[in-house]
C-alpha cells in the first residue's frame, strides 16, 4: 500500500487526486494541506483519516481543531504547517496541487527528506528548476509530471532513451477565446475567460489557459523536465484536446498521448508509476471524433505565451518576475479590477522594470515574487 500526503487538497487536483484514491482503495492518505476552505478538508479528514492536516491561518486551525475534536489528527497552519505536510515521515510521494510560489520551499523540504514529488504545482520548475532539478538527483528523488501535458511527454518517453529527443511538441487547445483579436480580448468578462471547452479547472490556472500564460509556464516546466532546450519545443494548437503531447525523436519518429481530457489519468499515472491501473470514465471514440486539428499559436494576439518565451530566454529571475506578475494581475481580474489585457499590460511592465538576477537563490527569489507584488500594488 503506498502512502501519500497532498499539498492542496481542496483544489481541482487535490479532490481528484482523492478521488483516485477513493476508487483504488489501496492508497493510504497520511497528511493534508489546504487554503481556507475547512469545511472541505473537516470532510477530506473524516473520509480519509490522515493524522496530520494544515491550513493557512491560525484562527481557521483552531476551528479545524474544534471541528476534528473527536478525531486523532494533528492540525497545523502555515508555513510550518505545509513543511509539516510535506516531510510527514509516512508519506512516500507528495502531491503538489497548491497553487502559486508558496508550493516551493514545502517541495524542497519534501525533496531533502526523500519523498517523490507528484507535480502538479508549475511555480516550483518555472522559479526555481535550476534549484529543485539538482536537489531531486542528490537526493534521489523522482519528480513525477501532473500535468496532463508533461505527463503526456513523460508516457511517450517511457522504455526510450531521452538523449535522442529530437523535439517535444506541446500542445494547447487555445483556451475560449482561440481564433479571437487582441481588440476582441479587450472586452471579454471573467465569466466569458472561465469558460473553458474542454477542461475542468481551478479559476486561476482556467485563466491562464485563455491567456496562453499557462502554456508558456509549461514550456519553462518541460525544458526542466526533460533536459531539452527551448528551441526543441513547439506549441501547437489541438482544439479537441485529445493529443496531450508528442515527442519527436532524432529518427523522425513521433510517439503521442492520447485520451479524453480527465485530470484522473496522469494524477493516477504518477501515483501508480510505472504500473497501469483500470480508470473508469469515458474512452475515446475515434469514430465519433472524425478528425484530429492543428493550427499554430497566435503570439501576437495571446502575448501571455510570447512574454513567457521572452523570459525563459533571459532565464535567471525573470521567469519569476512573469510568474509573479501574472498570479498577481489574474488574482485582480477575478476580482474584476483589471480587464483581461490588463493581465499582459501588467506582466510587460514587470518585466520592463526587472534587473536581472542570473543565479538566483530560494531567497532571491521569495524577494523578486515580492518586489514584484508590491511594484503592481503601487501601480494598479
Amino acid at each position: 500500500m503506498k502512502t501519500i500526503a497532498i499539498l492542496g487538497s481542496t483544489g481541482s487536483i487535490g479532490t481528484q487526486t482523492l478521488e483516485v484514491v477513493r476508487t483504488n482503495g489501496d492508497i493510504r492518505v497520511a497528511a493534508l494541506s489546504a487554503g481556507k476552505n475547512i469545511a472541505l478538508l473537516e470532510r477530506q479528514i473524516r473520509e480519509f483519516h490522515p493524522r496530520l492536516a494544515a491550513v493557512a491561518s491560525e484562527e481557521d486551525a483552531k476551528a479545524l481543531r474544534t471541528a476534528t475534536a473527536d478525531l486523532e489528527v494533528e492540525i497545523l497552519f502555515g508555513e510550518e504547517g505545509r513543511e509539516a505536510v510535506a516531510t510527514c515521515e509516512e508519506a512516500e510521494i507528495l502531491v503538489t496541487a497548491i497553487v502559486g510560489m508558496i508550493g516551493i520551499l514545502p517541495t524542497m523540504k519534501a525533496i531533502e527528506a526523500g519523498k517523490d514529488i507528484a507535480l502538479a504545482n508549475k511555480e516550483t520548475l518555472v522559479t526555481a528548476g535550476h534549484l529543485i532539478m539538482p536537489l531531486a538527483k542528490q537526493h534521489g528523488v523522482r519528480i513525477l509530471p501532473v500535468d496532463s501535458e508533461h505527463s503526456a511527454i513523460f508516457q511517450a518517453l517511457n522504455g526510450e532513451n531521452g538523449r535522442k529527443i529530437d523535439k517535444i511538441l506541446l500542445t494547447a487547445s487555445g483556451g475560449p477565446f482561440r481564433g479571437r483579436t487582441f481588440q476582441e480580448l479587450e472586452r471579454v468578462q471573467v465569466e466569458d475567460a472561465l469558460r473553458h471547452p474542454n477542461w475542468s479547472m481551478g479559476r486561476k490556472i482556467t485563466i491562464d489557459s485563455a491567456s496562453m500564460v499557462n502554456k508558456g509556464l509549461e514550456v519553462m516546466e518541460a525544458k526542466w523536465l526533460f533536459g531539452t532546450e527551448l528551441d526543441q519545443i513547439q506549441v501547437l494548437i489541438q482544439p479537441q484536446s485529445v493529443i496531450h503531447s508528442m515527442v519527436q525523436f532524432v529518427d523522425g519518429a513521433v510517439i503521442a498521448q492520447l485520451g479524453t481530457p480527465d485530470m484522473k489519468l496522469p494524477i493516477q499515472y504518477a501515483l501508480y508509476y510505472p504500473e497501469r491501473r483500470f480508470l473508469p470514465g469515458a474512452r475515446l471514440d475515434f469514430e465519433a471524433l472524425g478528425s484530429i486539428t492543428f493550427e499554430n499559436p497566435d503570439p501576437e494576439t495571446f502575448l501571455g505565451l510570447a512574454y513567457a518565451l521572452e523570459a525563459a530566454r533571459e532565464g535567471g529571475s525573470v521567469p519569476t518576475v512573469f510568474n509573479a506578475a501574472n498570479e498577481r494581475a489574474v488574482s485582480k481580474f477575478l476580482k474584476k479590477e483589471i480587464g483581461f489585457t490588463d493581465i499582459y499590460r501588467i506582466i510587460r511592465a514587470c518585466m520592463d522594470a526587472h534587473r536581472k538576477i542570473t543565479h538566483p537563490d530560494i531567497r532571491q527569489i521569495l524577494e523578486t515574487e515580492q518586489s514584484v507584488y508590491d511594484y503592481i500594488e503601487s501601480r494598479w
